[in-house]
Parts: C-alpha cells; structure tokens; sequence
C-alpha cells in the first residue's frame, strides 16, 4: 500500500536523519597527539606526457585520478568532481600563468590568462572512485571536494622529470620554463 501511494505521489513517507561528527580534540602541546580528524582521505595521481624538447611544449596525454571516496552515494557525481578537479589542476600546471609585476596584474583576462578548453585536456581521462565505505560517516562517505586537485600538477612535473631528466620546482611549465630547464641540465 505504501509503494502504490508513493507511486501515485501522496508521499505518504517522511524521513528524516541528523548526522554528527564524532567529536575532535585540539593538539596536545606536549605529546603533540589529537584526534584532529574522523576521517583521512586518500587520492593518487599519475599522468603521461610528451615533451617537445626543440619548443619547450609539454603535452598531458594521460591523466589517472583514484580518489577514495568512502562510498560513492552518486558515482557520477563523485566522477564530475574527479574530472574537475584534475582538470583544474592541469591546467594550473601547465598553461595558468599569472603574472603580476609591482602589483600590477599583467594578465588580466582570458586572451592574456589562458585556462583549459576543451580541446587542451588531455585525450585520456581516468577516473577511479576507490570505495572503502567509513563506519563512522554519513552513510559511509568520505569527503570528496577539491582533493582531486592536489596531486596533478606533482604528477606531471613527475612525468616531466622522467622524460627529461629535469627536476622542475614551479608552475605553470611554459615553454620558456621548460626550454631554460632543458639548456640547464644539458650545461651541467
């Protein structure tokens, strides 16, 4: 009877749920433990380049995003939230070049600050929602936000390390930066 009345829109069920935090505790200034945290979470980047050692061009062929998400309540979601996220860090890393000189923003719009259109994104995107559903959160979720962005830009200076042999320590990687890394490393 309740199926049908749902069905024909009475609605006749009303839920409702409050979620609390397990509590935290503040830094002990002399053992330096606390329970700063109910839940940590977990993410691994990788990414595959190409490097145009003649110009300087870093190409992202490939980017592979794991994010341990606790329980993924809406995966496609959770997958536009990985896609963004990397996405946003690319090109923070490769192409996102602000540039202020005696407090004087000199790229200030988009024909001067370049972002990611479409056509700059790497070919292939993979999205890997690890799943480890918590006990102590809500419905087992683990907090996803921006952590899909913190470890794309290491991941492709990594890979560009590996296929040059230049350790790069700033972004966004240009091609001035890259060709000055390449001239560097073939001085010494």
């Amino acid at each position: 009877r309740a199926y049908r009345a749902w069905r024909s829109e009475e609605r006749p069920v009303v839920v409702t749920h409050t979620y609390e935090a397990p509590p935290t505790t503040d830094l002990d200034p002399e053992t330096g433990q606390c329970n700063g945290a109910f839940a940590i979470a977990c993410e691994d980047q990788a990414a595959e380049v190409e490097v145009d050692t003649e110009t300087g061009h870093v190409n992202v062929l490939r980017i592979i995003s794991a994010n341990d998400v606790g329980k993924a309540v809406n995966p496609q979601i959770v997958e536009g939230q990985i896609q963004g996220g990397a996405i946003q860090a690319f090109g923070w890393a490769t192409i996102e070049n602000f540039i202020m000189r005696d407090g004087i923003v000199l790229t200030p719009n988009f024909s001067t600050y370049l972002i990611p259109t479409a056509l700059d994104v790497p070919a292939e995107f993979e999205a890997l929602i690890i799943e480890a559903p918590l006990e102590i959160g809500p419905w087992g979720v683990n907090g996803l936000g921006e952590m899909p962005f913190l470890s794309v830009a290491a991941a492709i200076l990594d890979a560009v390390r590996d296929a040059t042999g230049v350790l790069f320590d700033s972004i966004p990687l240009t091609p001035e930066k890259v060709l000055a890394g390449l001239r560097r490393v073939a001085l010494e």
